[in-house]
Formats: C-alpha cells, sequence, structure tokens
C-alpha cells in the first residue's frame, strides 16, 4: 500500500511539472525593448495600413489586384509625405516642404498646382521674402488645429513690391509697433502654413520663390533633442494613417450616393480657400463612350479647371495623359458654354480628356469667380 502511495504521488508531481512545462512553453517571449522607442510603434501601423484602407472599400474593389496594389502606393505615398514632414517641418526653422503632388498622389492634387507647407510655431514672429514670378496665383493660407472655420489666406498677388517683383511680408499675433509693411495676423492656433502656386500657363510662367525665417528668437539651429525627435516618430502613425485613410472611398461614396456621370458640389469645410468651388462625379463609360461635361462659365474667374482620378481618389497622370484642362487651355464654346469630353480614347474633337483607362471621378474647380 506504502508503494503504491508513493509511485501515486511521483506520478502527481510528473504530472504538475508537465503542466508547469507545457504552460511556460506556451507564454510568449518577452519583447526586448525597442532600440528606437517610438519606431516598433510605425513598422506595427504600417503592416495593418493597407488592410485597413482596402476594408474601406467594396468586396469586388478589396479582391481586385490592381486595386490592391494601388492602395499600395497610397500608403506608400502617405508614408513619404508625412516622414518628409517628421524630418524636416520644424516651427522654430521654418521651410516650404513638398506635401502632395504627382508622386505624392494624394487626396486628388490639381494637376495645375504646386502644394509646399510649412511649420510654424503658435505665437511665433516669421518673416516671408521672395520673387512673386507669373504664375496665375500664389495663395498661403494658415492651418489651424481644431479650427472649424474657414482658414485665413493671403494673395501673393496682393502684397506690395518692388519693380523686380520682391516682397516682404510679416506675420505675427499683432502688428509690431510702428511697422508699416505688408503684415498678415496670425490666427493664435496656426501652426502651418500651405502655399499653393497655380498655374494655368504651363511652359509660360514662372513660380514665385520665397523663403521663410523665424525672427523672434535667436539665430542657430541646435542639435535636436531626443525627446523631440522620439516625439516626431510617436506621431507618425496617427499623420500617415490621417492622410492615407481619408479619401481612399470617396470615388465609391459619389457612386452610393447616386451621383455616377452626374455632378454635385463639394464643401471641404475648413480647408478650402475663400471664393473658390469645388464640383465632383464619378464617371463610368465603356470603351466606345464618351462622357460630355457641359458648364456655363462665370462672367469673372481667376481660374478653373477640371481634372480625372482613379478609383482611390489619385489624380490621373497628368505628366504623360492628356487629363487636365485650366482656364488657358480649354475656351467655352461661341454660346459661352465649356463643354470637355472624357472618353478612354481620343475622340477626334477638342477638350478631350484620357481617362488614361480608369473609370473613377471628375473635379471642377473655379477660382476667383463672380457673376
Amino acid at each position: 500500500m506504502s508503494q503504491r502511495r508513493v509511485w501515486s504521488v511521483g506520478l502527481a508531481a510528473l504530472s504538475l511539472a508537465a503542466v508547469s512545462m507545457s504552460a511556460r512553453a506556451q507564454e510568449k517571449p518577452a519583447q526586448p525593448p525597442a532600440p528606437v522607442p517610438g519606431w516598433n510603434e510605425i513598422v506595427e501601423s504600417l503592416r495593418t495600413l493597407p488592410e485597413r484602407m482596402l476594408a474601406k472599400l467594396p468586396e469586388p474593389m478589396r479582391s481586385d489586384p490592381q486595386v490592391q496594389q494601388e492602395v499600395g502606393r497610397l500608403a506608400l505615398e502617405a508614408l513619404a509625405s508625412q516622414s518628409l514632414s517628421a524630418i524636416g517641418a520644424d516651427g522654430d526653422f521654418p521651410q516650404f516642404l513638398p506635401s502632395i503632388g504627382q508622386v505624392l498622389n494624394v487626396g486628388q492634387p490639381n494637376a495645375d498646382t504646386l502644394y509646399r507647407s510649412a511649420a510654424i510655431t503658435p505665437g511665433g514672429t516669421y518673416r516671408i521674402r521672395g520673387l512673386r514670378r507669373t504664375l496665375n496665383h500664389a495663395v498661403i493660407a494658415q492651418g489651424i488645429r481644431g479650427g472649424g472655420q474657414l482658414r485665413p489666406q493671403i494673395f501673393l498677388s496682393d502684397l506690395k513690391a518692388d519693380t523686380d517683383g520682391r516682397f516682404e511680408l510679416l506675420l505675427s499675433p499683432t502688428r509690431p509697433a510702428g511697422y508699416d509693411g505688408d503684415w498678415w495676423q496670425l490666427d493664435p492656433g496656426a501652426h502651418m502654413l500651405l502655399l499653393r502656386m497655380v498655374s494655368s500657363k504651363w511652359g509660360q510662367e514662372q513660380s514665385p520663390t520665397l523663403a521663410i525665417e523665424r525672427v523672434d528668437r535667436p539665430m542657430g539651429r541646435p542639435r535636436p533633442t531626443a525627446t523631440v525627435l522620439e516625439q516626431r516618430l510617436r506621431a507618425l502613425p496617427k499623420a500617415i494613417d490621417t492622410l492615407a485613410l481619408m479619401f481612399v472611398d470617396h470615388h465609391e461614396q459619389l457612386r452610393s450616393e447616386g451621383f455616377i456621370n452626374k455632378f454635385t458640389d463639394f464643401n471641404v469645410g475648413a480647408g478650402s480657400l475663400q471664393g473658390q468651388f469645388y464640383y465632383e462625379a464619378a464617371y463610368e463609360l465603356a470603351e466606345d463612350e464618351a462622357l460630355i461635361v457641359e458648364s456655363p462659365v462665370p462672367m469673372k474667374c481667376q481660374y478653373r479647371s477640371l481634372i480625372l482620378t482613379n478609383e482611390i481618389y489619385e489624380t490621373t497622370d497628368w505628366f504623360n495623359n492628356h487629363s487636365s484642362l485650366n482656364i488657358d487651355q480649354a475656351a467655352p464654346d461661341a454660346d459661352g458654354k465649356l463643354r470637355i469630353v472624357v472618353a478612354h480614347r481620343d475622340p477626334g474633337v477638342k477638350n478631350w480628356l484620357d481617362t488614361a483607362g480608369c473609370s473613377a471621378t471628375n473635379w471642377m474647380r473655379f477660382a476667383r469667380q463672380s457673376g
């Protein structure tokens, strides 16, 4: 009897040991600390980003290899745009950095527009100097964190300039005593300056040159601290997500609301420019069909354009396709109506827009118009 009890206890001990070893084997090993704090969070967010973007699209698009790869490209574009900002944006030592465009093709950039942005520190005083040059127009808007109102904006053409086109603009929350030059009041919440440089006569106009500096603190840029650099890294996942996810399903929303080959106005809210109006439509065409866009033209309008996008709201490549037309490229007909023809192949008529194989979105804008 005694021997049997010992044997039973021995088996129980072995069984408990086996369970304990099995439980330890199933436990995940502790993750080593990140060699660069903040880096692992970026990598993990990027790992799931394409899946989260595709989840906003209907099943036929999610399973389309073409759309899948274009979503991957859009994710890279958002990563590149926001990484450039994380590396170079500094409100104390600002510079106008590329934000979106033909390569960083996020949020349907306008084919005629160069987009730049400069970080600023709320409460700071800045000076912008440069040459106005000859573009259709160039405008700077203030980016206000948490602001629901329209962004304050200023056109370079409204600034005083010498005979060579040189200008100087001071920006601050309050006008300095005795200062009588061009001055622009900064909103207390302004953290960014957004520059749009818009052309209409390609090959004939010259873009402005601008330099910005903060003037209310000593010169000299010290080495950024580890804390500052880590903050920039940790802000990247949210910034990339915001840009990548913002418009990826916008075309599909137009379709679901019934705006197929039919325009609706688009209110971009606080992000819009004063005096600029936007209209958009999803288009759907067979290979042998054409869509004729007809619009009245305002009596007075400094700029207008029509561009095309693909299904995830990237602007159709206008460098290599005839996929955009502006006020100096498409004139109204004799009856005063503007007519533009959207087709997969050149129909042999004026004002043709090439779809480049897409069936997606038309985007029309009018700027500084009246009548």
